[in-house]
């Protein structure tokens, strides 16, 4: 996406909504999104799932989280009219994302649709590769979860892999997720466009292991 010089002050104008320093809220989380159950989607994109669910489940905590700046001021100019109080963005890189949250203070971690890294060398950088998910245990709570969905197959199996050598449970598996109808689950205009090319959705939730 190209540079908007825009962005910057454009996320800046959302002080209640844009949270620049997610260290000083950790474990206070609940409390200022007044809600029960926390969500937290990494690399939210343009907010369609973030701002879609957040709806669905208003007495729910939603945090978004997405790194470049442009497409998460485009995220908020996109979803501006319907932000609700349960609903914060974090415009930083999830690479830090051990220092923002306490100990069990996620309830679900959400990865939708994330970057597969498909050269060898890049590997490391997968949100489900097993350095994240290191931290992703110590951030969810006692029977907390990941969910995710992806169009790549490749970046599935590998996380499939990655999951199971890290001790989380596999709860639930679909190789083709959108033939069954899922209306707990919101379908963002991204995913629209893997439906009408008629390509498959991997989606698996997998819960944190307590013993």
């Amino acid at each position: 996406m190209r540079n908007k010089p825009w962005a910057i002050p454009f996320l800046e104008s959302f002080k209640d909504t844009v949270v620049n320093e997610p260290h000083l809220v950790a474990s206070n989380w609940k409390s200022r999104l007044n809600c029960g159950i926390l969500h937290v989607e990494i690399g939210s994109g343009k907010g369609d799932y973030w701002n879609k669910m957040a709806h669905m489940y208003p007495d729910h905590g939603w945090i978004a989280i997405e790194k470049d700046r442009n497409v998460a001021a485009s995220s908020l100019k996109k979803n501006r009219d319907e932000i609700l109080p349960t609903m914060a963005l974090i415009n930083l890189d999830a690479k830090d994302i051990g220092k923002w949250f306490a100990d069990g203070e996620v309830d679900v971690l959400h990865l939708n649709f994330s970057d597969p890294w498909p050269k060898k060398g890049h590997i490391k950088r997968r949100l489900s590769h097993s350095e994240f998910l290191k931290e992703y245990k110590r951030l969810l709570s006692a029977g907390g979860e990941i969910q995710m969905k992806t169009d790549n197959g490749g970046l599935f199996e590998f996380s499939c892999v990655e999951m199971s050598n890290n001790g989380f449970i596999c709860k639930e598996l679909s190789v083709d997720y959108r033939r069954m109808d899922h209306p707990e689950d919101v379908i963002t205009e991204y995913e629209q466009r893997f439906l009408d090319l008629n390509q498959p959705i991997y989606r698996a939730v997998w819960r944190k292991n307590n013993e």
